[in-house]
């Protein structure tokens, strides 16, 4: 399994696909399944990663945010199939497991009910950091996360040991900018978007920005001005970070078919999450709008049927099932996924509970200042927040709106009630969210007991410092005032 992160899966199939060139994808998609609803079950880095390995929604984990996921002992699938004999080996960014990421994001996401409003990221720009003889993409992230060794040497490795192989890599850290090897390598990825095609993407005025969308735009630093030229190149350069990443897809193909093992792997190639891309005013992930949620799912093999195009909605917790369909191994009981072998192949029935016809993502992370649950059936994405009363839900008709233009919950409230009933009967979003903000007070108190005298210092310097020094009075005591409202 290839998993890269932050990527958009609208790119893997029309129209998206004409946007930049990507022929290990492209290959993928000709000679197996492509799905086209496929999505992640948080859009975020580490709780979409829970739900991947652990099979079950964020919420029945409680994989709350970068800082709060799977514990260290915690069964994944992998765990399983090493038991029954398999030869296994994660590399990359995994990113799974509680205890990650940085202070900052963790305090942001804890004082999300906090009533400030703080600018915590970076302006979006273009401009490549670093020095660009460095090689950065490969070795230094992968040094970074433990596990750097070249993967065509991995791809080919586990052959040799004679056991069954299961290869797992993970592309890291795809959309931050990184420097490749040379400003030639820069600019044959650029070379491989098709720049006619980049569109500036439509915004609502503020006055019709939904009010979490409001809270996302200004905490990513994107309430400002952008001229067109600055959009297109933000969205420019992120195509062609997707391309450099088909790139390394092509290195793990190449060493299959070079080591005589691609038409016998079953291969899926996937991502944590997309990327808005400046979409909706946003950039990064943290939104169930489609650039954010919507994600690549492609799977090749000897049982998968070629130029399949998969219709259903399909999400990350569905890999669990899968992998144990694939392995022969009974699954265990609790999961929320359901195996995709049936709708690869026609030779393998369904098996256990029928598949729903929805997928499930929730978000209790950073950058948005209320849960968010989305449902995603039929032509409907329903969205709710919080407790479902203090915070209007959004309802898209993804048909006529790809977009996600026209929030359509005024106009169509019996349609939002059926989806609602629908989304409690899966989670009780209101207790769940009522669980994230009690976790988030426990959580920010013990942090700032730890500190002791250091404490003022230690706020005042996290991502929001340049906003902080304008009133640190009065943001510490919106503070008060939230932890006395527990």
């Amino acid at each position: 399994m290839v998993m890269v992160d932050s990527f958009d899966g609208r790119l893997t199939f029309e129209p998206g696909n004409k946007t930049v060139l990507l022929p290990y994808i492209s290959y993928m998609r000709e000679q197996g399944a492509v799905f086209l609803n496929s999505y992640t079950n948080s859009p975020i880095c580490c709780p979409s990663r829970a739900a991947m390995w652990s099979g079950r929604f964020v919420h029945l984990t409680e994989s709350w945010n970068n800082y709060k996921c799977l514990e260290e002992n915690y069964t994944t699938w992998m765990d399983l199939l090493r038991k029954r004999g398999y030869y296994t080996k994660k590399l990359g960014k995994l990113d799974y497991r509680s205890g990650g990421h940085t202070v900052s994001n963790r305090v942001e996401a804890w004082t999300r009910d906090v009533d400030f409003l703080l600018r915590q990221e970076g302006r979006p720009v273009t401009n490549l950091t670093g020095d660009s003889i460095q090689v950065y993409v490969f070795k230094k992230n992968f040094i970074m996360f433990g596990c750097y060794e070249p993967p065509c040497h991995l791809a080919s490795e586990p052959t040799r040991s004679g056991h069954h192989a299961l290869l797992q890599l993970r592309v890291v850290q795809m959309t931050h900018v990184y420097c490749v090897n040379t400003a030639e390598e820069r600019s044959a990825f650029l070379e491989k978007v098709s720049h006619h095609l980049v569109t500036v993407p439509t915004w609502l005025p503020f006055s019709r920005m939904h009010q979490v969308d409001f809270y996302s735009t200004y905490t990513k630093n994107c309430s400002s001005n952008f001229t067109e030229q600055e959009l297109k190149d933000i969205r420019t350069f992120y195509y062609a970070m997707c391309a450099e990443a088909d790139a390394m897809l092509g290195e793990i193909l190449l060493a299959l078919r070079d080591s005589q093992l691609l038409s016998s792997t079953v291969l899926l190639f996937t991502s944590d999450h997309g990327e808005l891309a400046m979409e909706h005013r946003q950039f990064y992930k943290m939104s169930m709008y489609e650039g954010s949620s919507h994600v690549p799912l492609l799977v090749t093999g000897p049982r998968v049927r070629a130029g399949l195009q998969v219709p259903q909605p399909v999400s990350l917790v569905d890999i669990y099932p899968t992998a144990l369909d694939l392995a022969g191994i009974p699954l265990p009981g609790g999961l929320s996924g359901h195996s995709l072998l049936p709708l690869l192949s026609r030779d393998t029935p369904p098996k256990g509970r029928p598949r729903p016809t929805w997928v499930l993502s929730e978000f209790h992370g950073s950058d948005v200042n209320a849960s968010t649950y989305m449902l995603r059936t039929e032509q409907w994405k329903y969205i709710a927040y919080a407790d479902g009363i203090s915070v209007p839900p959004q309802l898209f008709d993804l048909s006529s709106d790809e977009e996600e233009l026209r929030d359509l919950a005024a106009e169509l409230p019996g349609v939002c009630g059926r989806l609602d009933g629908l989304l409690r009967a899966v989670v009780d979003y209101p207790a769940v969210s009522r669980a994230v903000r009690r976790y988030n007070r426990r959580q920010f108190l013990s942090w700032r007991r730890s500190l002791g005298a250091a404490y003022a210092r230690t706020i005042a310097g996290l991502r929001w410092h340049r906003d902080w020094q304008e009133d640190p009075a009065g943001y510490e005591a919106a503070i008060d005032r939230w932890i006395a409202g527990a």
